[in-house]
């Protein structure tokens, strides 16, 4: 009899415990496979209208190349990576709002920003506040990295720096004025935030390396401004030896367009640090001649298969030629992916922040086939950065000069310790 209600009760517990593996079948594996197969959300915020839309088109189709590549290699431990953009139309507080969005509405565990350089700085508050993982892939401005107040644990940036442009662009703008013999500037220079700065770290370098240089006139169109004329006259008055202008996007399609009616471009020598993107390039109406810019993407710099790689499936996947902005993008996203792969798919902002710091990454965009994101002030460094001459066709852009990272760290280090970042 005692057998037999140890029988009873054994049989009572491996039929409880059958129920209880059967209840845990339908419910907790389902989950957990659920949560492992969830997808990795990533927050973009971005222009997609308006004249400058093309940078939103680019970057998007920048860090398709880097997404497609992981997901059809399986993911982050299984995790697909989704891509969840909004249109800011470059306004910072429809930036902050909908970067709220994302992270709120969408379940958005990591951000990509692709902003101006006006939203970005929006947009790293609200990262800072929300403690949520963000790279900065697009804003230029120096001191959104380079000052310690600006700086956010958990936040980095995978684009250009402007300082870095001014020391290498102020080289070698300042052996053309010596051979020609040009002292007197203008300046013409979106009327924001990276405009100014980055005019005035341009100047600053180029009468560093050319002391006898003056800037003698500054003119600052408004971002989108629909009508030049104003600007085109007061330069064309004042009769500089030389114009430098960092106007980007559509805002510098329709300047050159613009001043070309005028002859301003046979009137004096020009720098323009933003012409070298091939869409801005094809989409001005008539090209002028021996115009100096800087080669913020070109195919063939740096000409290697890496880089004839990247763009072949670039375009195979966008109807909108590759920009500068598309390769930060691309960048961006492969920081990203690389940090994530260190964490297991694990998004804790500190986590990814440990994984990013002083990470090296293989990228067809770097000096030697490398980038890295320094450590001690969350910016990207060993990116090419290179100029050259307009001509009238394809490939655009001739005699390509590349900028020596040695002579950049010097003078960005001294720059730092003037602007007391260090």
């Amino acid at each position: 009899m005692k057998n037999f209600k140890n029988k009873i009760k054994r049989r009572s517990f491996m039929k409880v415990a059958s129920l209880g593996m059967a209840t845990t079948a339908l419910t907790g594996f389902p989950n957990i496979l659920k949560a492992a197969n969830k997808p990795i959300k990533v927050g973009v915020t971005t222009i997609l209208s308006g004249r400058v839309a093309i940078l939103g088109q680019t970057v998007l189709s920048g860090m398709k190349v880097a997404v497609d590549e992981i997901n059809n290699a399986g993911g982050i431990d299984g995790r697909k990576i989704e891509v969840i953009s909004r249109d800011s139309k470059a306004k910072p507080d429809e930036a902050a709002r909908l970067t709220r969005e994302l992270v709120n509405n969408e379940g958005c565990e990591v951000l990509l920003n692709c902003e101006a350089s006006g939203a970005t700085f929006a947009v790293n508050e609200v990262a800072r506040d929300i403690k949520k993982f963000c790279i900065h892939c697009i804003s230029e401005t120096s001191s959104l990295t380079a000052d310690p107040k600006n700086r956010v644990p958990w936040v980095f940036r995978a684009a250009r720096q402007g300082i870095h442009d001014a020391v290498g662009g102020g080289i070698f703008a300042s052996e053309i004025a010596k051979k020609n013999n040009l002292k007197k500037f203008a300046t013409a220079a979106p009327d924001y935030a990276y405009g100014r700065a980055n005019t005035a770290e341009f100047m600053e370098y180029l009468k560093l390396f050319s002391p006898d240089i003056n800037v003698t006139t500054q003119t600052w169109p408004k971002i989108f401004q629909p009508d030049y004329t104003e600007n085109i006259t007061a330069l064309l008055n004042a009769k500089p030896d030389a114009l430098y202008t960092c106007l980007w996007g559509g805002d510098l399609v329709a300047f050159i367009d613009q001043a070309s009616l005028y002859g301003l471009f046979d009137q004096f020598q020009s720098f323009a640090v933003n012409l070298g993107d091939l869409p801005i390039l094809t989409a001005i109406k008539k090209i002028p001649k021996d115009v100096y810019g800087g080669a913020r993407y070109h195919k063939d710099i740096p000409d290697t298969q890496a880089n004839e790689d990247w763009y072949n499936k670039y375009m195979a996947g966008s109807d909108v030629l590759p920009t500068n902005w598309s390769w930060e993008a691309d960048t961006g996203m492969r920081f990203l992916i690389d940090a994530l792969k260190k964490t297991g798919g694990d998004t804790d902002p500190m986590k990814l922040a440990k994984a990013t710091a002083g990470n090296k990454i293989k990228s067809p965009f770097g000096v030697d086939g490398t980038m890295t994101i320094r450590g001690e002030d969350h910016t990207l460094v060993n990116y090419v950065i290179a100029y050259g001459r307009t001509i009238t066709k394809d490939p655009y852009l001739a005699n390509i000069q590349q900028s020596n990272w040695k002579d950049i760290y010097v003078h960005e280090k001294d720059w730092k310790k003037r602007k007391k970042y260090i």
